[in-house]
């Protein structure tokens, strides 16, 4: 049952720091702001005593905090490389680990707590405590088996994050509760190295405690702009606000979503992470007005994004490029996105060739960017988006066997989009860069921002139009033979082929 369920949220100490306190050990007791741009994006316990925040101006921080030490965190590789170890970790203890941004993992602990709870009931009830605090100091009962499995639950979480400090050196606070939108809330209650146990007779306190309705993880930017057309601001409005009314404006499911999570039901499972569904890097900045300002970003971005491709070891097949114009009503929120498939003859080459397809794909890229932007007109972008996605492991058949000249060819997944982005529904990590696994969303829309309803039919988008996207549809022989590899044949070997579908 869902009561039954025992859930932590771990969420690691101003983790772009302590990697930097990690690779420089001479840093810990100094004040330590990681930058990138003219931010600092999160900084240590000693610099948030002199009052420097996260994503604060390097000037103003540097005011509050004279003696300030920098480290640049523009390359994201080591915060990236420690989040992995982190997760790799977690899943040792327990199979059901989910991660969340580079800083933050969800776990699914129900049946290492059954297993102790089992040898409890063996040996009886002497030693159970509580690790760490409970939410408001609520009394326990350890009669009532759900108090029980909770307790037993922050104890796991203990050992976790003991786990975390004595093999990575890292520090980090924890939520336990009955799910996951109650771990998250609950687990930054204290800080930093702590932890906090919500008993379900505290959970709508600590709902109520939110105050505004977008501080509720799942309820995003744009949903709480809809909202609040509503009247609707605070926990306690969305909690009474007719549901019939939500329906209609919202949509019965997204209605009946938001407004569960308002009271705290998450029926939401800790999925483990799996490998990365893409990859992707981005670059963010004052003002971007040029073509050849773009190129050059891109260009910037692609070699790293490579590389952890060929790292990797499987290949892309779709490639995106996102947007963010500069917009003062929408700062963060408004991105636009489009995407196309990859050329078959470029595929090969990822992991292996990474320097010769940097300006193809450079040249789709701005393609892809002329899609959105009329560069005869002014703009202005503060964003840069390249995603890699539609992974495909490596092909094992080996050339010189007949199914090698015979593979089918994989279908574009969709066709060219481009799309609004709002905020992702949920947690963001720590910096301005990410894994980039989030997907566009399905609202379409033009560049002028006017829904556009069209349906765009695929492998004809571009189709005989000067400078666009070159489409690659499937082959049109029988048995589907890869028509790049079947050009390079030799002509009877041609012939043989044809000659055999037939």
């Amino acid at each position: 049952s869902a009561r039954s369920r025992v859930i932590v949220h771990l969420d690691l100490d101003c983790f772009y720091a302590q990697v930097e306190m990690i690779r420089a050990p001479d840093l810990r007791d100094k004040p330590l702001g990681v930058q990138q741009k003219a931010l600092v994006v999160t900084c240590n316990y000693e610099a948030r005593e002199h009052g420097v925040k996260k994503l604060m101006a390097l000037k103003e921080a540097k005011e509050k905090c004279p003696h300030l030490v920098l480290v640049n965190g523009e390359d994201l590789t080591p915060y990236r490389e420690m989040s992995y170890k982190v997760t790799e970790l977690l899943g040792q203890y327990c199979p059901l680990v989910e991660r969340l941004g580079f800083d933050e993992n969800f776990l699914d602990i129900t049946e290492v707590v059954e297993e102790r709870l089992k040898h409890l009931q063996q040996r009886g009830w002497a030693g159970v405590h509580v690790a760490g605090h409970v939410y408001k100091d609520q009394a326990l009962n350890l009669h009532d088996t759900t108090h029980l499995r909770l307790v037993l639950g922050s104890q796991v979480a203990e050992d976790l994050r003991e786990a975390l400090n004595s093999k990575l050196g890292l520090t980090s606070c924890a939520g336990v509760a009955s799910n996951k939108l109650l771990a998250k809330l609950v687990s930054g209650t204290f800080k930093p190295n702590q932890q906090t146990l919500l008993l379900p007779e505290s959970s709508q306190e600590l709902l109520r405690s939110l105050g505004h309705i977008q501080k509720v993880p799942g309820i995003g930017y744009k949903t709480t702009k809809r909202l609040e057309t509503l009247g609707v601001k605070t926990v306690v409005d969305l909690q009474r606000f007719p549901s019939a009314v939500l329906e209609k404006e919202l949509g019965v499911a997204l209605a009946q979503r938001i407004q569960k999570l308002s009271y705290g039901e998450d029926e939401a499972p800790v999925t483990p992470s799996g490998p990365p569904q893409s990859f992707s890097d981005e670059d963010s900045f004052k003002k971007c007005s040029s073509e050849v300002e773009v190129q050059e970003k891109l260009e910037e971005l692609l070699p790293s994004l490579l590389d952890r491709i060929h790292k990797d070891g499987r290949q892309p097949r779709t490639i995106r490029l996102t947007i963010r114009r500069f917009s003062s009503a929408e700062r963060w929120f408004h991105r636009e996105c489009r995407q196309c498939p990859i050329p078959p003859h470029l595929i090969p080459k990822f992991g292996k060739d990474t320097r010769s397809i940097i300006s193809p794909l450079v040249t789709i890229l701005m393609k892809l960017f002329r899609k959105m932007v009329n560069v005869k007109l002014p703009f202005h972008l503060t964003l840069l988006n390249i995603c890699f996605s539609n992974l495909q492991e490596l092909p094992t058949t080996k050339k010189g066997s007949i199914g090698f000249y015979l593979k089918s060819v994989v279908p574009p997944p969709a066709p060219e989009e481009q799309v609004r982005w709002g905020r992702w529904d949920g947690a963001e990590g720590e910096g301005l860069g990410g894994e980039g696994s989030a997907a566009c969303g399905q609202s379409f829309r033009r560049s002028d921002g006017i829904p556009d309803t069209r349906k765009l039919s695929e492998g004809k988008e571009n189709s005989g139009r000067k400078g666009g996207i070159p489409d690659f549809p499937a082959p049109s022989f029988p048995g589907a033979i890869d028509q790049e590899v079947f050009r390079e044949l030799p002509e009877d070997i041609q012939q043989e082929l044809l000659a055999a579908q037939a």
